[in-house]
């Protein structure tokens, strides 16, 4: 095997706040692979909606980090 080993892995996790990991990394100088965002995904007649962003391990496996906000009726 070559690294990165975790080519094409995405792990998501969902957590209460990103807003302290977002801090905790930025004090580490470790980059984010995607920004925060707020995504809303289509589940039958609702939107149940995330606010989320990726990092990168060591090991090139990705991990989104995901605080639920709720649904809504669709937009």
């Amino acid at each position: 095997m070559q690294r990165p080993f975790g080519r094409g892995v995405n792990f998501q996790m969902v957590v209460d706040r990103i807003d302290p990991m977002l801090s905790a990394l930025g004090d580490a100088n470790w980059p984010l692979y995607e920004p925060p965002n707020e995504a809303w995904y289509r589940v039958g007649d609702q939107e149940f909606g995330q606010r989320e962003f990726l990092v990168q391990d060591p090991d090139g496996y990705l991990v989104r980090f995901v605080e639920r906000l709720g649904m809504r009726a669709p937009s």
